[in-house]
C-alpha cells in the first residue's frame, strides 16, 4: 500500500467572486492565464438589491455563479485586482469579490512538484 501523503498550505487565503450568470469561463479563463488553478463554480440566487430597485429590479438577473480559488497571499492584491477588472465588477449588479485569510489548508502535491516549491 502506498505512503499517504498530505501536504499542508500557508500563507493562503480563499477568493470568492460572486458574478452574473454566464461570467464564470471569462472568469476561469483568466485565472488560468494568471497561473491559477483549481477554481470551483457552483450556481446560486441573489437577493437584496433586486428588491429595492422596485419596478428596475426585473432587469437584475437573480442568478448568480460562484467561484471560489486558493491563491498565495503574496499574490492576492494581484490576482484581486485582475478578477475585479475582467469581472466588471465597478459595475453595478456585475457582483463582488471577497477574500477570507485561510489558517491551513491541505491537498496532494505530487513529490517532484513538492520537492520544487
Amino acid at each position: 500500500m502506498a505512503k499517504r501523503r498530505m501536504t499542508n498550505l500557508i500563507d493562503v487565503s480563499l477568493m470568492t467572486c460572486v458574478i452574473q450568470k454566464g461570467m464564470a469561463d471569462t472568469i476561469n479563463t483568466a485565472l488560468l492565464d494568471l497561473g491559477v488553478q483549481g477554481a470551483t463554480v457552483h450556481m446560486g440566487v441573489g437577493t437584496g438589491v433586486r428588491e429595492r430597485m422596485g419596478l428596475l429590479g426585473v432587469a437584475v438577473d437573480v442568478e448568480r455563479e460562484i467561484i471560489s480559488f486558493m491563491v498565495p497571499n503574496d499574490q492576492v492584491d494581484r490576482i484581486f485586482e485582475r478578477v475585479f477588472i475582467i469581472g466588471r465588477l465597478d459595475t453595478p449588479g456585475m457582483g463582488y469579490l471577497y477574500v477570507t485569510p485561510l489558517l491551513q489548508a491541505a491537498t496532494y502535491i505530487p513529490p517532484n512538484l513538492a520537492d520544487r516549491a
